[in-house]
């Protein structure tokens, strides 16, 4: 992708190799910081801030909390998109990774209920309303880092980079409890007494190695170039609604599906699996660290391919796999072995990474530079509310009531909302990031 740039007000563009890096680090973070959460809301929170509860209860609870940040996410889209629109995709990734890493490293101090009371759950989820915040503005200007910098034929490839941050972040979330629990012991009071706590205060150390990282890098060119424009004009957010309504709406659909069935199984299932099924917290958190390899070989793959036959394709496929996967999960956990739980959360990632991996490219090829950051950041953060947010707190209810199999049938739902959703997508690969009236070309939207 040619550019022309101004030597007196653009600084050189970052090579590629460290853009690559800054995004997935960050991304990384960001979401170990929001994966510790979603691990410990299923082997700990229920017993430490709402022991008042008992099991079943305190479990919806506990995802109750977890489900807050999906609701904030949408607010932090709007925020910090809006700031990233307006002075740059640089200094907002910085203040939602020290945003992320300040609200992890506090939620890791706080006292349980034991020991304050009705004060604990309610800062719990204060602070967690703040990590919802700063990952609702963190994904969209991981993504638009690198799409903003790749040529058009390697956009898919280079926004993969921020795309195996949650794959990266499961693993090191799953590895982190795994090495504690080890070191505590399976049936130790101390993972619930302090345990617990040391992967929230070790994000300290993480955010520092991601503020180095992005500090390194230059804002991108093509936000240079665009932005003395279009910063006199109306706000990003209206600009969204306002002219791409539509967009915002069907990718938000599209993509609700994938949420459901990754915080189904990064979150859900490991209370499902040592409270229901039985198996032991090692077998779970080890078992999630290969599945977590899984994820991340079928991002690689959706992400690459899709400069070959398209992002809509890819997404599309995945969305047909939903529907029957949702059905099986549950029989499949239900058979109680470890081999079985294996196959369960692995085919909740595949069918997650499969909508994953082009979403980094499609959400910032769908909107125009002056509002990119707001309009893909809301898509996603909206998705992440209708799936991400009350997938795991209506499984807890459903499982409850008509075992796990209902659960299975609610996701297969999700697949068929975002079936009908993702039909309706342009195809948005070989469209012109820098020049949106060119987009008009019939055969450029739906080129294949």
């Amino acid at each position: 992708m040619s550019r022309t740039t101004d030597p007196g007000n653009t600084p050189p563009p970052t090579p590629m190799r460290r853009i690559a890096i800054a995004s997935c680090t960050g991304t990384t973070i960001e979401f170990y910081d929001f994966f510790i959460y979603g691990t410990a809301a299923a082997l700990v929170f229920p017993k430490v801030f709402f022991p008042a509860l008992g099991t079943a209860a305190g479990t919806v609870a506990s995802f109750a909390t977890f489900a807050v940040a999906f609701i904030a996410r949408p607010l932090g889209a709007a925020i910090f998109g809006h700031f990233g629109d307006k002075i740059g995709r640089k200094k907002t990734l910085i203040s939602t990774l020290l945003l992320m890493g300040i609200a992890t490293v506090l939620i890791g101090l706080i006292p349980g209920a034991a020991q304050i009371g009705i004060a604990a759950p309610i800062i719990l989820v204060l602070l967690r309303i703040v990590q919802g915040l700063a990952v609702g503005g963190e994904w969209a200007g991981a993504t638009l880092l690198a799409t903003e910098y790749a040529p058009t034929n390697k956009r898919g490839m280079y926004a993969l980079f921020p795309q195996l941050g949650p794959s990266l972040a499961f693993a090191l979330s799953s590895g982190t409890f795994l090495i504690v629990n080890l070191f505590v012991g399976e049936t130790s009071g101390a993972f619930l007494e302090y345990g617990w706590r040391i992967p929230f205060l070790a994000s300290a150390l993480l955010v520092l190695i991601g503020l180095y990282v992005r500090l390194t890098i230059e804002e991108t060119p093509m936000f240079a170039h665009q932005a003395p424009r279009d910063r006199s004009g109306s706000g990003p957010l209206i600009g969204v609604f306002k002219n791409q309504p539509r967009e915002l709406l069907l990718a938000a659909g599209a993509l609700a599906m994938m949420f459901a069935f990754f915080y189904i199984g990064t979150a859900y299932l490991t209370s499902y699996a040592t409270a229901t099924v039985g198996l032991t917290r090692t077998t779970v958190l080890s078992l999630g660290l290969l599945a977590a390899l899984v994820f991340a070989a079928t991002t690689a793959f959706s992400a690459t391919y899709s400069d070959r036959i398209g992002r809509r394709k890819m997404v599309l496929a995945s969305c047909l796999l939903s529907i029957p996967g949702g059905l099986v999960l549950f029989p499949l956990v239900d058979i109680g072995t470890p081999i079985a739980f294996f196959t369960g959360l692995t085919l909740t990632l595949v069918v997650m990474g499969l909508s994953y991996g082009p979403a980094g490219a499609l959400l910032p090829e769908m909107f125009q530079t002056e509002y990119r950051y707001t309009g893909a950041g809301m898509a996603y953060a909206i998705a992440g509310v209708i799936g991400g947010g009350t997938a795991p707190t209506l499984a807890a209810e459903l499982a409850g009531r008509f075992g796990g199999a209902a659960v299975g049938w609610m996701l297969a739902g999700f697949g068929v909302l975002s079936l009908i959703c993702a039909t309706f997508l342009p195809e948005t690969r070989h469209r012109d990031m820098e020049n949106p009236t060119a987009n008009q070309t019939p055969s450029k939207v739906r080129a294949v």
